[in-house]
């Protein structure tokens, strides 16, 4: 029976952690800018020529 690599399957889940946390603090980083009204989701409109 084959097993799988414990040292290969750590480093994958090393990878998949690390970029875990860096969606999840930039996803926080972006709801903290709308929370502080940085960002608007209104548009402004362009002046007509």
């Amino acid at each position: 029976m084959t097993m799988a690599d414990r040292n290969g399957l750590r480093f994958v889940g090393f990878i998949f952690a690390t970029v875990t946390v860096a969606v999840m603090l930039a996803t926080g980083m972006v709801v903290k800018g709308y929370a502080d009204g940085a960002y608007s989701l209104e548009t402004t409109s362009i002046a007509s020529r």
